[in-house]
C-alpha cells in the first residue's frame, strides 16, 4: 500500500481531538500501529474504547497519544480528503451515461466519473462493481459494511460488457455471490434503454436477481435519461406511453411472484413509469418502506403521505398566502393536488405551480433535480410570482445555494425580485414552507452528478 498522508483539516470545538492539542496540518501516522487505507480504516480503528494515535505535528515531531473514550465517541477530526483516499473514477463507457450528455463550459467536478464502492456506502451512490479488487471485497465482509448499493443494467453478462463498453463488466457480476454468501445487505438498480435490456432481457435479469433476493433487498429499474447533448454518442431511443404500460405489467407481475416467495414487493419502478403510462401511483404499502427513494421510486407517492399527514393536526386559518413554486413537468401536476389539499384548510392560500421546460438539457429531461437556474429565470420572469418562490431543494448543489449551471439562489432572487425559499425533501417542510415568511436555512442534497467535497462523506452502516 502506497503511504498516504491523512492532513487533518479540521479540529472540532469541545472534542477529544481539540483536548489532545491536535490542530490543522497535523497528519494521522497510524491508529493502534496500524495504517489508514481509507475511511473505513480509520472509524473501524477508532471505534474502541482505548486506542492509540500517532501524529506528525506540523513542525515534524511525532506524538504517540493514548485515548480513552466511549465506544464509537468520535474524535472530532476532519480531514482534507473525506475518503482518507483518492476518488476512484469510472473504468466504464456506459451508452447510456448522464455525464456524457452534459454541455461543455460547466464545473469540472460536474464532468467527474465516480465508480467508488466507499462512496456506495457513505453517500448511497450506486457502483457497477468493475473498480472493485477482490481485496475491496474482502474489506467489506471483514467490516460487515451494509449496504451497499449497484447498479446491474443486464445480468446477461455479454450485454452488460456491450452496455458498459468494458470487457469486465460480465465477470464483475460474480462479485454480487461472495456478498450474497456473507450476507451483506444490497439495492439494486437497472437503467432501462428500449431495445437493449427491456423485455426478454428485463424478464433474465429479474429470474437472475430475485435468486439474491432478501439480501438484496430491492431492485429499482429507471428510463434512460436522454439530454440534447448525444451527437456521436450510441442512438437510444425515449420510451412511449405503451412502452410504459409493457414495463409496469412486467414489474407488478414480479412483485406479485415476489410478494408470495419472499414478502416483500422486490422490484420497483421509479415515478416517471407511472406518469408516462398514465396510470395511478401504487399505494404505499407497495414500496416496501421506500428504499429506493433516490431513485425516485415512490417520491410522489411520500410526498402525499407526509403532507396529509402534517395537515392531519392543524385546524387551518385564514391567513393570506399568495406564492408561487417552481419544479420539473414530472412532479408539477402531483404539486398542484398537494397544493389543493393544503388550500382546502387555507382557503386563502394561494401557490401557482409553475412546470419549468428544461431548455438546458432538453425538454425530455423532466424531473427537478436537472433543472438549472438559467431556466428559472428566463421562463419565470415577468410572471405574477406572490410574495415568494418555492423550490426544491434537489436543485441544488449539496450544502450550497448554487445550481447546475453556476447561478445562485441569491442571483435568481435578485433578478426575479422576490424572495426564494428553499423546500427540503418532506412534506412537512412543504408545508412551513408555504405558510410561514421566507427565511434561509441549510439544506441537503445528494451529491448524484458531482464529485464529492472532502468533509461531507456520510456514515456508513456496520451489522
Amino acid at each position: 500500500m502506497k503511504n498516504k498522508k491523512h492532513v487533518i483539516s479540521r479540529v472540532l470545538e469541545g472534542s477529544i481531538a481539540q483536548e489532545l492539542e491536535l490542530e490543522p496540518g497535523d497528519i494521522l501516522l497510524s491508529v493502534n500501529g496500524k495504517e489508514i487505507e481509507d475511511i473505513f480504516d480509520y472509524r473501524y480503528l477508532t471505534e474502541d474504547e482505548e486506542i492509540t494515535l500517532l501524529i506528525e505535528k506540523k513542525n515534524g515531531e511525532e506524538w504517540e497519544l493514548e485515548v480513552e473514550k466511549d465506544w464509537d465517541e468520535d474524535l472530532g477530526l476532519d480531514f482534507e480528503n473525506g475518503l482518507m483516499d483518492e476518488y476512484r473514477s469510472c473504468s466504464n463507457r456506459c451508452i447510456f451515461c448522464f455525464i456524457d450528455q452534459m454541455p461543455p463550459g460547466m464545473r469540472e467536478t460536474l464532468y467527474f466519473k465516480d465508480d467508488d464502492s466507499r462512496l456506495s456506502f457513505l453517500q448511497g451512490n450506486y457502483v457497477t462493481l468493475t473498480n472493485m479488487s477482490q481485496h475491496d471485497i474482502d474489506r467489506i465482509i471483514h467490516y460487515h459494511l451494509s449496504p451497499i448499493n449497484i447498479s446491474f443494467q443486464a445480468m446477461n453478462p455479454k450485454l452488460r460488457c456491450e452496455m458498459l463498453h468494458n470487457r469486465f463488466a460480465g465477470e464483475a457480476l460474480l462479485k454480487v455471490d461472495r456478498l450474497y454468501e456473507a450476507g451483506i445487505s444490497m439495492n439494486g438498480q437497472i437503467v432501462l434503454c428500449k431495445g437493449i435490456n427491456d423485455g426478454k432481457e428485463l424478464e433474465y435479469s429479474l429470474l437472475k436477481l430475485s435468486h439474491y433476493a432478501p439480501v438484496l433487498e430491492s431492485v429499482s429499474i429507471v428510463p434512460v435519461g436522454l439530454t440534447k447533448y448525444r451527437e456521436g454518442l450510441y442512438p437510444l431511443q425515449a420510451f412511449t406511453k405503451e412502452d410504459a404500460r409493457s414495463v409496469l405489467d412486467q414489474i407488478h407481475r414480479w412483485q406479485d411472484k415476489m410478494m408470495e416467495k419472499h414478502g416483500i414487493h422486490f422490484v420497483h419502478a421509479s415515478d416517471e413509469w407511472y406518469i408516462l403510462a398514465d396510470r395511478e401511483l401504487p399505494l404505499e404499502e407497495n414500496y416496501d418502506g421506500y428504499p429506493q427513494l433516490e431513485n425516485g421510486v415512490g417520491m410522489l407517492r411520500l410526498l402525499k403521505t407526509e403532507v396529509t399527514e402534517a395537515l392531519k393536526d392543524r385546524n387551518g386559518d385564514d391567513r393570506q398566502v399568495q406564492a408561487a413554486a417552481a419544479t420539473g413537468r414530472l412532479a408539477a401536476p402531483f404539486l398542484e393536488k398537494y397544493f389543493a389539499m393544503i388550500k382546502e384548510k387555507y382557503p386563502n392560500v394561494q401557490v401557482k405551480v409553475y412546470p419549468i421546460v428544461n431548455e438546458f438539457f432538453g425538454e425530455e429531461i423532466t424531473v427537478s433535480g436537472l433543472v438549472t437556474g438559467g431556466d428559472l429565470l428566463r421562463q419565470l420572469k415577468g410572471m405574477d410570482l406572490g410574495e415568494k418562490l418555492l423550490i426544491p431543494c434537489n436543485m441544488l448543489r449539496s450544502g450550497e445555494d448554487v445550481f447546475l449551471d453556476d447561478v445562485s439562489v441569491d442571483e435568481l432572487s435578485r433578478s426575479l425580485g422576490i424572495p426564494v425559499t428553499v423546500v427540503d425533501e418532506g412534506g412537512e417542510d412543504l408545508l412551513q414552507a408555504v405558510l410561514e415568511a421566507p427565511g434561509k436555512k441549510k439544506h441537503k442534497r445528494r451529491q448524484m452528478y458531482e464529485q464529492t467535497s472532502s468533509g461531507d462523506s456520510g456514515q456508513a452502516e456496520r451489522r
